[in-house]
């Protein structure tokens, strides 16, 4: 009988292993994550966007060249028993087709304003676009570390149960030559009835885990594969986390933008163009009204009812906005980091204890084979044992699992 109970005892200690039948394949967290950037429509949608803008950015430096268009007008006014137009206005008809050519001399300092709006924006659209990915990975990471949370709950559960199994075999013949009542018998049995019922649970729970998180992956495969231990390493480095700080870094360079874009708008403009090509009235000798012609426009802004003011009253109220959020991002990040620091602490100072309940309901375990062998001891006993022993272990898995997502948030932050 002692040597069986060590053989429950070494059962228990490997409760993380997975029974064989139920894996096929293994798979990683990293499988996971990549998997998940390759088929996400939203990363996608934002590398679109990203050309997109580079094709603005081409647009605004083909409007700062030349501008050539050709334009073709006519027109005929007849005139019925004296009734119509006057001909002296209208010539009576007229026909107009020119190729024109258009030049912005003072657009320099507007088209690099507006390319680095264009700028600003794709930094916009990249920021977007990473935080996008890091959120993506932090769901994928918290979903993976609980499907493997239930993996190893299935696999700890199953192997209690197996080892039940056979205890419950033994202490049925025991309970036959009378070494046990058949009372002390009906518990141990109670107590496997209760472990097989939460195996079944675990086995559910597993399911819908690794389903939940073949759908963050975008995976339809539903065949059972084996997680591998997600490994998670914290930063514990204190950064500049300037990442999450970035965007408002774009809001502000955006501010300026678009202040300087209300500036030009009040900057003389100055353009030249040119055209040639067919103007005749048909009155006298139209074979002869080809021609040609240059000319300039000039525009000062002179009043417009303090407009400019207004526009840069509401730009300095937006960037008071954009430094009011900002202060208010960087006091929260710093405490919520410190916060999750803090819960890392405390829990990795809970594992010796826990280690130590481990090594004392061990003991406790075997000091009750003991009493088994000589048939001194009461099952209900031995079974209270196990359970300490198995809630124990419970509480190591859990805690180790607690840490992990605490080390995911950490990392996700601390950037």
């Amino acid at each position: 009988m002692n040597v069986r109970i060590k053989y429950l005892v070494l059962g228990l200690i490997t409760f993380c292993v997975t029974g064989a039948s139920a894996q096929t394949a293994s798979k990683n967290l990293d499988y996971y994550l990549k998997q998940a950037e390759s088929v996400s429509p939203l990363l996608k949608d934002y590398q679109n966007q990203q050309r997109a803008v580079g094709i603005d950015s081409l647009i605004i430096r083909a409007t700062a060249g030349a501008q050539l268009t050709a334009s073709s007008t006519g027109m005929y006014a007849p005139t019925v028993r004296g009734y119509g137009y006057d001909e002296v206005l209208t010539n009576g008809q007229a026909l107009e087709a020119l190729l024109n050519v258009n030049y912005d001399l003072l657009n320099k300092k507007r088209i690099n304003n507006q390319l680095q709006s264009i700028k600003i924006q794709s930094d916009s659209i990249k920021y977007a676009s990473q935080l996008s990915l890091y959120d993506l990975q932090r769901a994928v990471i918290d979903q993976y570390i609980s499907a493997y949370a239930s993996q190893e709950q299935v696999g700890f559960n199953l192997e209690v149960v197996k080892l039940l199994e056979t205890e419950e075999v033994l202490l049925k013949k025991l309970t036959r030559s009378n070494i046990y009542r058949q009372s002390e018998y009906l518990t141990f049995l109670v107590t496997l009835q209760q472990q097989q019922l939460v195996l079944k649970q675990a086995e559910l729970q597993f399911k819908n885990d690794f389903a939940t998180l073949n759908y963050l992956a975008g995976l339809a495969d539903t065949i059972p594969v084996k997680l591998a231990d997600p490994k998670l390493q914290a930063d514990f480095n204190i950064t500049d986390q300037v990442f999450f700080n970035k965007r408002f870094d774009i809001d502000s360079l955006k501010n300026i933008n678009q202040r300087n874009a209300v500036q030009f708008n009040y900057h003389p403009k100055l353009s030249v163009y040119a055209n040639g090509g067919y103007n005749s009235s048909f009155a006298l000798q139209p074979y002869k009204n080809f021609g040609t012609s240059v000319g300039f426009t000039f525009s000062v802004p002179i009043y417009d009812g303090h407009q400019k003011k207004k526009q840069y009253e509401k730009l300095s109220l937006a960037a008071k906005t954009t430094s009011g959020y900002r202060d208010f991002f960087t006091r929260q990040q710093q405490q919520q980091l410190q916060l999750i620091r803090q819960q890392i602490n405390q829990t990795d100072a809970l594992f010796p204890k826990i280690e130590e309940q481990i090594r004392l309901s061990k003991g406790l375990i075997e000091v009750d084979s003991k009493l088994m062998h000589t048939g001194d001891l009461k099952v209900a006993d031995f079974v209270i044992a196990i359970n300490n022993y198995m809630a124990a272990q419970n509480l190591l898995r859990q805690t180790n699992i607690n840490r992990l997502k605490l080390i995911n948030q950490l990392n996700y932050w601390n950037r």
